[in-house]
């Protein structure tokens, strides 16, 4: 990935841990020195490389993960801002770049059943309560990565989970803890404000899943669509 593209993917996180809010396209201009429709380019070539999500149509941020700019059903608050996370794994990988003390609030199987996470640093303080439930192996995340985002939630257990898919007619997956979600963010998500981000290649990402623990078929990404 080229250094432009680097750039501006470390502005835009910057800004989001640092204000709590994207810069608009007229400040990455500012910030990297460039013309509109330069900018225009590293954005669409971003998202080629799924390190953005530009609005349909439109050349603006509208996901660039861990954060989501628009509001979801998942909340990450600090000490000093307030930040939305397209999924619970995304949640815990915002509560690791912002650092130190943070809750995040979700509702279990996105339904009416709100709750509080704490977390130090990104790891959960009491995570025995919740688990993770990853309705869509994450090969197939970028087939439709909203509706991949949308069904990664909290549930209180893995039959919680299974009874959740029975009765909407959802893809069950596969269930994890909530710490093991949380090492999983931080390994994942840990460098994401680094100047010399770029996506990992798949063999990078699979040796992460790994490490986590995750080695059944269900997160092989042999198959999957080019960086993760």
């Amino acid at each position: 990935m080229g250094t432009q593209l680097s750039d501006l993917h470390h502005q835009i996180i910057r800004g989001l841990v640092e204000t709590g809010v994207c810069p608009s396209n007229a400040e990455l201009c500012q910030l990297l020195g460039i013309e509109e429709p330069v900018l225009h380019e590293l954005l669409h070539r971003l998202e080629d490389e799924h390190g953005i999500v530009l609005h349909p149509g439109d050349p603006r941020p509208w996901v660039i993960h861990p954060f989501s700019l628009t509001p979801t059903a998942t909340c990450v608050e600090s000490a000093n801002h307030t930040w939305w996370a397209p999924c619970l794994w995304c949640g815990f990988g915002v509560a690791t770049l912002a650092s130190g003390e943070a809750r995040i609030h979700t509702r279990i199987g996105g339904e009416s059943e709100a709750v509080v996470i704490r977390v130090n640093d990104g790891y959960p303080v009491d995570g025995s309560n919740y688990c993770t439930h990853f309705a869509i192996p994450p090969r197939d995340a970028w087939n439709n990565v909203h509706a991949h985002c949308a069904m990664l939630l909290p549930f209180h257990s893995p039959p919680d989970a299974a009874a959740w898919a029975a009765r909407h007619r959802l893809p069950l997956g596969e269930v994890i803890s909530l710490n093991q979600t949380a090492d999983l963010a931080r390994r994942w998500y840990g460098g994401h404000a680094d100047p010399d981000w770029r996506k990992w290649t798949m063999q990078e990402a699979q040796a992460i899943f790994h490490a986590v623990g995750l080695r059944s078929d269900f997160w092989r990404l042999e198959g999957g669509a080019g960086r993760f």
